[in-house]
């Protein structure tokens, strides 16, 4: 890598720390190509982003960053998994290290936070972003349909009540 590739990366890692909502640190060592390609995919689906970085650089690129807690992490083999969303990135991460004991979570950092392993499994559990925009709506939905109902139900008696006058008087 040669000075100019090495300030791009730099510039480039500069510009995900500042952009990014959370970002979780972790060793992959002993971990083959193709589960590594699994990690990357399961990431993208999910709106995250996985990325082998070298350490050096990365430390460069923490410079002033919100995310600078990470820097003590940046140690061995390690890799950064990124995402817009606060959950994604932890969900993905704490789901791979389930299936896979040679991915060990070291940390991450949402904002200015400094997360430990711990905290970033418990980031894990919540819902994500669109979970929770779906649980709103739906609270929002609800009321709404439950004025209809009874905005409705008041006509539905007296038709049948009207109904039942006719009848009666049919007969």
């Amino acid at each position: 890598m040669d000075r100019a590739e090495k300030q791009e990366a730099v510039a480039a890692l500069r510009e995900v720390f500042s952009k990014t909502g959370v970002v979780v640190v972790a060793h992959y060592s002993g971990l083959t190509v193709a589960q590594l390609q699994n990690l990357r995919k399961q990431a993208r689906n999910a709106g995250a982003t996985v990325q082998v970085a070298k350490n050096r650089l990365a430390k460069i690129a923490l410079d002033g960053a919100d995310v600078a807690s990470i820097a003590p992490l940046l140690k061995g083999p390690t890799l950064i998994a990124y995402s817009d969303d606060p959950v994604a990135a932890p969900k993905v991460a704490v789901a791979f290290a389930k299936d896979h004991n040679k991915f060990v979570i070291l940390g991450g950092a949402m904002g200015k936070t400094a997360l430990n392993p711990d905290s970033v499994k418990s980031l894990a559990t919540m819902p994500s972003l669109d979970e929770l925009r779906g649980k709103l709506v739906g609270l929002i939905q609800a009321p709404a349909t439950k004025i209809a109902q009874l905005s409705t139900a008041p006509a539905a008696k007296l038709a049948r009540v009207f109904g039942a006058y006719a009848k009666r008087d049919a007969a």
